[in-house]
């Protein structure tokens, strides 16, 4: 396939607001051994990316440093993680029938070789993304998904919602039958954990505003809670009993009031702080029910081949509610950050 010398990308080359997303003209990479050239045909837009944006990760020893996933940014940086396309070109030791092929890329970098490594950067933050026409990814994290049914927007709009949620989900063992507590359900994550904690045949309580209650439960919720009242009264009143697993992106308040709904040897997975990142919580709700608090960032390379063998069968159906040229980047990121809308938003370079 021909590839130009150049391509149209947007690089951020500080912190800051939307006002640094810069589209520019910069090379087109090269791949080296191990690795493929994708031509990029969607890339979806997350929270992360927000985040990366702003330098809102913090550091360990320093929670309010400006930081990206995974510590300091290298500027500049092109933005990302979630990207569909076909390969257009392969380094050398990568099979050459790839090339041509429809692809996921699996944004994680792993802190080692087999199913169960653990995520310790991303694409978009420690290294260049898809907010481009083409991206370099290793040929290990290219997954062939030609056959899938789904649009390229849809399985642009996997890598990290539904590999979060399947993460969140595979951490909780989340067994059929289960109650599960879902909170931030209309966002990219909240409606993957809606929507794949209910084909597991989980008992789906999901927490959201009100305008968005319908959307939600179409996705699969059995009870609706309105996050603008008392969360912790709503829950138990759909769940004298309990709940069994609390798949969380919000954290805060809702941490510290929800633990004691937990059901004995309940598990309460973690993937965000939209309410908050500093929590007090009566600790003996731990112990004595002999409970768990689970963090869980992103998923496993056993967690992303699921996810693809879910959508290569067409199994989920993301929900798309806006599109973006490239060059809109800055416009997309505003209206994500609104949290207006339910479902995820796809850049289209």
């Amino acid at each position: 396939m021909n590839v130009p010398e150049t391509m149209r990308a947007v690089q951020i080359a500080q912190y800051g607001g939307p006002e640094v997303l810069e589209v520019t003209e910069v090379a087109v990479p090269v791949p080296h051994a191990g690795e493929v050239l994708v031509q990029v045909s969607a890339v979806a837009l997350n929270n992360t990316d927000l985040w990366t944006r702003e330098g809102a990760y913090g550091r360990p020893e320093e929670p309010e440093a400006l930081s990206g996933w995974r510590g300091p940014i290298d500027f500049p940086r092109i933005q990302g993680a979630d990207v569909a396309g076909r390969v257009v070109m392969v380094g050398d030791g990568v099979d050459k029938s790839l090339v041509a092929r429809r692809v996921v890329v699996d944004p994680a970098d792993y802190d080692a070789e087999g199913p169960d490594a653990n995520p310790v950067g991303l694409m978009g933050s420690e290294r260049d993304g898809g907010y481009a026409e083409y991206v370099i990814a290793s040929a290990e994290r290219v997954h062939d998904v030609t056959e899938s049914p789904l649009t390229d927007d849809q399985l642009a709009a996997l890598p990290t919602a539904y590999g979060t949620a399947l993460g969140m989900i595979e951490r909780a063992r989340l067994q059929e039958g289960e109650t599960v507590l879902v909170s931030g359900a209309s966002g990219g994550v909240g409606l993957a954990l809606v929507q794949i904690a209910h084909a597991r045949g989980a008992r789906v309580l999901a927490i959201t505003s009100e305008s968005k209650i319908d959307a939600v439960r179409e996705a699969g919720a059995h009870e609706v809670v309105d996050r603008a009242r008392d969360v912790a009264a709503q829950i138990h009143m759909a769940a004298p009993d309990g709940i069994d697993v609390a798949l969380d992106v919000v954290a805060g308040d809702l941490l510290r009031d929800g633990l004691p709904l937990l059901r004995e040897g309940g598990r309460w997975v973690i993937a965000g702080a939209l309410g908050g990142y500093s929590v007090a919580f009566d600790v003996r709700r731990l112990y004595l029910r002999n409970a768990q608090v689970i963090g869980s960032a992103m998923h496993t390379p056993r967690h992303f081949d699921l996810l693809m063998h879910l959508a290569r069968r067409g199994e989920i159906q993301p929900v798309i509610t806006a599109t973006f040229p490239l060059d809109q980047a800055a416009q997309a990121q505003d209206e994500l950050a609104r949290r207006a809308h339910v479902g995820k938003i796809v850049l289209r370079p």
